[in-house]
C-alpha cells in the first residue's frame, strides 16, 4: 500500500473519530454533579424560577440531552461550535483566540526538549555508568516525578520574585503595546511587523514557562532516547564500523542516532499531545492567555459548549500528532513500508 493510500485512509478515519470524541466530551462534560445555572448566575438569582427558566432555554439546557447532542453535532458540521456561556462570544472566535498562545508556548517546549533530550540521551549511552550517564539519569528521573504545578510556582518564586532574572508573568509586558495580530503567534507578528523589542520581550516572557513545560518532555525523551541508543551500539553493524575505524562520531550519529530515533519518534509525538494537555496548569501558573485557561475557566464555570469546543480541538491535535508521527517514520528509516 503506498503512503498516499495510507494518507487516505487515515484522513476519512478522522470524521467517526472525531464524533466519538464529541460524544465522550458531550457525556463527561454533563455528568459533573453541579448546575451551570447556580455556577453563572449565583445562589441569589438562581433562586428565582423565572430567572431560571429563562436561562435554561436561552441555552437549551431545557432540553433532552439527546436533542442537546444532535443539535451540537448539526451545527457543528456547518462550522458553528456553539456559544460561550461565559464570554457570550462563538466558540469558535475564542479558540482562535486562546490557541496560537498555547501552540507557542508547547512548540517552545517542544523544542526546548528535543534541544536538550536528545543529545543528552545520546551521550549517556555512549558514556554509559560515568558521572555524566548518574547525572542524566538523575535528572531525568526529577522531570518525569516532579509536578509541573510546584515546578511552574518555584520557578516564579527563585527567577522572577528572588532573583529577578524572569518577567512578570504574561505574554509581553505591561507597558509594550502587542503586535498587529496576523498569525495569532507574539514572536511571529512581531518579526513581521519588524518590531524586534516586541520580539525580545516575547522571547523572555515565554522562556520560563517553556523550561517548566518541557521539563516532562525532557525526563521522558532522554530516558527512551538513552535506552534505544544502548540497544542500537550493541548492534552487530555498529560493531563492524568500529572494526572498520571509522571515527567514534561518525558511528554513533551516522549509525546509532538515525535508527535510534525509530521508537523516540512516537514518544515525541505523544509528548508534545501531553504538552498540551500540560499547559492547562502551566498557564494557569504563568498567567498564559491560551487554550489552558481557557479551558480552566470554562470548566470553573460548567460553560458546556466551550468545554466541548476545546475538547474537540485537543483531541484533533492529538490525532494530527499521531499521523505526522507514522509519516516520519518513513523519513527516518526508509526500511518502513506502509502496509
Amino acid at each position: 500500500m503506498s503512503l498516499w493510500r495510507y494518507l487516505g485512509r487515515r484522513v476519512l478515519l478522522l470524521a467517526p473519530m472525531l464524533v466519538g470524541i464529541t460524544l465522550l466530551t458531550f457525556l463527561l462534560s454533563h455528568a459533573v454533579p453541579a448546575d451551570p445555572v447556580t455556577a453563572y448566575l449565583g445562589p441569589q438569582a438562581s433562586g428565582d424560577p423565572q430567572v431560571i427558566a429563562a436561562f435554561r432555554h436561552r441555552w437549551g439546557l431545557d432540553r433532552p440531552l439527546p436533542e442537546q447532542y444532535g443539535i451540537y453535532l448539526w451545527n457543528l458540521a456547518r462550522g458553528d461550535m456553539g456559544v460561550s456561556i461565559s464570554t457570550r462570544q462563538p466558540v469558535m472566535v475564542d479558540l482562535k483566540q486562546h490557541l496560537p498562545a498555547t501552540i507557542e508556548l508547547a512548540t517552545a517546549a517542544m523544542l526546548t526538549s528535543l534541544l536538550v533530550s536528545i543529545p543528552l540521551g545520546m551521550l549517556s549511552a555512549v558514556r554509559r555508568d560515568t558521572m555524566l550517564d548518574q547525572l542524566a539519569r538523575i535528572g531525568s528521573l526529577i522531570g518525569v516525578s516532579t509536578p509541573i504545578f510546584w515546578l511552574g510556582i518555584v520557578a516564579i518564586v527563585v527567577f522572577y520574585a528572588y532573583l529577578g532574572w524572569a518577567p512578570s508573568p504574561g505574554r509581553l509586558s505591561m507597558e509594550i503595546p502587542p503586535p498587529p495580530p496576523v498569525t495569532g503567534f507574539v514572536v511571529v507578528d512581531a518579526v513581521l511587523a519588524r518590531r524586534l523589542d516586541v520580539a525580545a520581550d516575547a522571547l523572555r516572557h515565554l522562556a520560563l514557562p517553556a523550561l517548566v513545560l518541557s521539563s516532562y518532555s525532557v525526563g521522558v525523551v532522554t530516558r527512551m532516547m538513552r535506552g534505544s541508543m544502548l540497544e542500537v551500539l550493541g548492534e552487530e553493524y555498529v560493531r563492524t564500523a568500529r572494526a572498520k575505524g571509522l571515527a567514534t562520531w561518525a558511528v554513533v550519529v551516522r549509525h546509532a542516532a538515525r535508527n535510534s530515533l525509530i521508537p523516540v519518534v512516537t514518544v515525541i509525538g505523544l509528548s508534545f499531545g501531553g504538552l498540551l494537555s500540560g499547559a492547562v496548569v502551566t498557564e494557569t501558573v504563568f498567567a498564559w492567555p491560551g487554550l489552558g485557561s481557557y479551558a480552566f475557566h470554562s470548566a470553573t464555570a460548567l460553560d458546556f459548549p466551550a468545554i466541548m469546543g476545546v475538547g474537540l480541538v485537543v483531541a484533533a491535535i492529538y490525532i494530527l500528532v499521531n499521523l505526522v508521527v507514522d509519516i516520519a517514520y518513513a523519513f527516518v528509516d526508509p526500511r518502513i513500508r506502509v502496509g
